[in-house]
């Protein structure tokens, strides 16, 4: 069909945040949100709508009543569901920046920096979750396409936040490959 739309062509709406006491809450509640067909975000909400976490849901706001049912039937906690408009910008977790030869991700409080030309990762830092130097061990020194995903080995916010700077990591490398 000539006018049919793709998932390439859908975009997330957004507007809506889900705010949370603590992170494992957030991510319990992305997890079961997109287990359940919801598409979301992982955000850092405006500091002035934090309420004791860092992290928050970004939701279609047009799905909020289908999305605080499911919170609330599958006994996630959360504080509340707020809508975007008029309350400031959310604020972009994964920073990229760029060396001579290097690549810097960060995401939340981690960093990973590896090799433009040969995606080896160069250094992990950041964080003081009890699993980084684990991950550090593992990845550091090692190709970026032939290590585990953070979130497959850790378990932390730390992790999680550094799964996300390798994603990103991963796809710069790619894209300077082809």
């Amino acid at each position: 069909m000539f006018f049919k739309k793709t998932k390439r062509q859908a975009r997330f709406a957004g507007g809506g945040l889900v705010l949370f006491q603590s992170v494992e809450e957030a991510i319990a509640a992305e997890k079961t949100l997109r287990a359940h067909g919801y598409e979301v975000k992982l955000v850092a909400p405006p500091p002035k709508l934090r309420k004791g976490c860092d992290l928050a849901v970004e939701i279609n706001i047009v799905e909020k009543a289908g999305v605080e049912r499911l919170l609330r039937q599958q006994d996630a906690h959360f504080l509340e569901i707020l809508p975007l408009k008029g309350v400031g910008e959310l604020l972009d977790i994964v920073k990229v920046v760029n060396f001579d030869n290097a690549c810097m991700v960060k995401a939340g409080n981690m960093k990973l920096t590896f090799d433009i030309n040969t995606g080896v990762i160069l250094n992990i830092s950041g964080g003081g979750c009890p699993d980084i130097p684990f991950l550090h061990l593992a990845m550091v020194d090692k190709k970026i396409t032939e290590v585990a995903r953070p979130k497959e080995n850790g378990h932390t916010l730390c992790a999680l936040m550094l799964d996300r700077a390798f994603v990103e990591a991963a796809e710069i490398f790619n894209k300077e490959e082809i």
